[in-house]
């Protein structure tokens, strides 16, 4: 009995100690932002355009397919079935509700995950293994503040672009993919549906967890990396343990932000 309450008790003082890691370097990040301009900004800069390059720009085709596909088969599945039921004027507020605020981020947030969440972990491992991160010391170069920070502010400007893209393509994009198979409904018509279901709160909404995905995704990766140390054989398992925990902590922000934003309602 003893044993395993220390077992448990061991795995809680890991979990507060790695959320304490992550939370140390979100906020390290934040303060960052909002800091005086300092010798090297113009290099970091050039970093974090390059991560929102990869992150974002190369993204893009992925990311349309998959919202152009999803929206048409939600707004297909809609029109199909709100004239049925007498709800037309609840299908705007449904794909607000579905594409925008949910499947928008969410299904975003998990493709980032796997491009570039995994790139970010087995980066950050291999410059802990080949000692890079000392090297930057030695010559008086701050770590985090040339590595981690572009790459944290690189992934939540990649993510909330991409968010808009998903949700353009996922709107506009499926509406025209369903008139081609026969979805009759006039653009000006359809537009209205949106603006009327749409609101202030729930593009607050889309934009805090944007952020706050973003930001759990980078500074997770970031973290499995460091936690590498020497050992070259941990680079695999530090990127597999990003996109895990990674996923983990995407789906409880997804629940928690739209738990409250109801709350709010």
């Amino acid at each position: 009995m003893t044993g395993i309450i220390q077992s448990v008790g061991r795995g809680v003082m890991d979990l507060l100690s790695y959320i304490g890691g992550v939370a140390s370097l979100f906020v390290y990040s934040a303060a960052e932002a909002f800091a005086k301009p300092k010798p090297g900004d113009r290099l970091i800069r050039q970093i974090t355009t390059k991560q929102v390059y990869f992150t974002g720009v190369q993204a893009i085709a992925p990311i349309g397919v998959i919202a152009l596909t999803l929206g048409m088969l939600i707004i297909v599945e809609m029109f199909s079935i709100a004239p049925k039921i007498g709800q037309e004027s609840m299908i705007g507020k449904v794909l607000v509700l579905v594409i925008v605020r949910e499947l928008g981020p969410l299904l975003t947030a998990i493709i980032i995950i796997g491009r570039s969440g995994t790139a970010i972990a087995t980066e950050i491992a291999n410059m802990m293994v080949s000692d890079e991160f000392d090297a930057l010391e030695s010559i008086g170069v701050d770590p985090l503040r040339f590595i981690v920070y572009p790459r944290i502010v690189g992934m939540i400007l990649s993510l909330t672009g991409l968010v808009i893209f998903f949700d353009v393509i996922g709107l506009l994009g499926g509406f025209l993919a369903a008139r081609l198979i026969g979805v009759t409904l006039a653009f000006s018509e359809y537009m209205n549906y949106l603006f009327k279901g749409m609101g202030l709160i729930d593009l607050v909404v889309v934009l805090f967890k944007c952020v706050t995905m973003a930001g759990a995704i980078a500074v997770i990766s970031v973290m499995q990396g460091f936690k590498v140390g020497r050992n070259q054989m941990m680079v695999p398992v530090a990127a597999t343990k990003s996109v895990v925990n990674s996923l983990i902590a995407i789906f409880i922000v997804d629940g928690i932000i739209t738990t409250f934003s109801y709350l709010r309602l």
